[in-house]
């Protein structure tokens, strides 16, 4: 712990105080290795060739099957559902529910962020599209009226399912997902985009109380969401301890509701944890930091369970790399990963 206190105190001596707020048929031919990372290059044509037509209407154009027609609707075995095009895992068969809507529906996806979100407006309505993070095929749809304690409920067309019985699962998970918050979200993606093991990074919002929030929206700090940050990484190259200590190593957690000269609760030291491991890990990880008084004053962290994540319009992503040369780069997410650098150099991507 003694090199993790080093590195808190070398890093916030050049933190930065500028405000982020003032910036304004059958697919049995398909390959199924997870560690492929080309499946969201893959051409229309290879789609068209290897999806039904009925698959790819629903996977590729965002189509909807008809309701109480999908053959998994009342499927009852116990494994795990697949995405039908890439074999990406999606739920356990134990988070399946009936809804009585017409479609497979699950309260939980499995762990690892194996879907991804976006806005849907079409249709004249508001909506959370669901995809598969690996090979961006559409599944559907994401909805807070779930009757379980996740309040979700993941309404699935069967046409963008594949079933795995349980016995042949594989026992180790190759991804985990993380979301923290810690100040500005250009900061900390800006960050952890630069960390070996770690496959994407994501900008967004977690912890309020309206649904879909805009920038505008956080920054007035009544929707209650904070600024966050999505990690999908891979266990196998990268620890969960490794990832928050330099989560605390880039940002204050001792500042309630506050970065430097950000302000306000969306700027506000959080872990959302997924599971067990999660939380036992972000209070241990405290609990060290505040015997060894790394810090002079309390921290302030807060561990709440995860809800939801609303991703961040496509002007917050990359924000960094895209705006490298922007003053609030310069003076405050460039020194930030000098010092990464200099104490985590032997984590990071070459």
């Amino acid at each position: 712990m003694s090199s993790l206190k080093i590195s808190v105190v070398i890093t916030f001596l050049s933190l930065g105080l500028i405000s982020c707020a003032q910036s304004g048929h059958s697919n049995s031919n398909i390959s199924q290795d997870i560690n492929d990372s080309t499946w969201s290059l893959k051409s229309d044509s290879f789609w068209k060739a290897n999806l039904s037509p009925e698959q790819y209407e629903i996977l590729r154009l965002k189509g909807t099957e008809s309701p109480f027609s999908g053959k998994w609707l009342m499927h009852k075995d116990s494994g795990f559902y697949t995405c039908a095009a890439c074999g990406n895992l999606l739920f356990r068969s134990d988070r399946k529910f009936d809804s009585e809507c017409g479609w497979p529906s699950f309260d939980e996806e499995i762990e690892g962020n194996k879907i991804k979100t976006q806005i849907d407006n079409s249709h004249g309505m508001t909506r959370l599209e669901i995809m598969c993070a690996r090979c961006g095929g559409h599944l559907g749809h994401l909805f807070d009226d779930g009757p379980t304690s996740t309040g979700k409920r993941y309404c699935v067309n069967s046409l963008s399912l594949n079933f795995l019985p349980a016995d042949i699962h594989p026992k180790s998970p190759l991804y985990d997902t993380l979301t923290v918050g810690g100040g500005c979200f250009w900061c900390i993606e800006a960050v952890f985009e630069q960390v070996n093991g770690v496959v994407s990074v994501q900008s967004g919002y977690s912890g309020g109380n309206v649904p879909f929030p805009s920038y505008k929206d956080v920054c007035t700090g009544e929707t209650k969401h904070a600024e966050v940050v999505q990690i999908v990484y891979e266990p196998s190259k990268i620890s969960l301890d490794e990832l928050f200590k330099i989560f605390f190593t880039v940002h204050d957690p001792t500042t309630p509701n506050r970065q430097g000269a950000d302000e306000g609760t969306q700027y506000r030291s959080v872990i959302f944890y997924r599971d067990s491991v999660q939380l036992n890990t972000a209070k241990s990880i405290i609990t060290d930091l505040t015997v060894s008084k790394v810090f002079e004053d309390n921290i302030v962290t807060e561990v709440v369970p995860f809800t939801v994540f609303y991703p961040a319009d496509l002007t917050h992503q990359d924000y960094y790399d895209n705006n490298t040369n922007a003053p609030y780069c310069r003076m405050v997410i460039r020194p930030k990963l000098e010092k990464l650098e200099a104490v985590f150099k032997n984590r990071l991507k070459k």
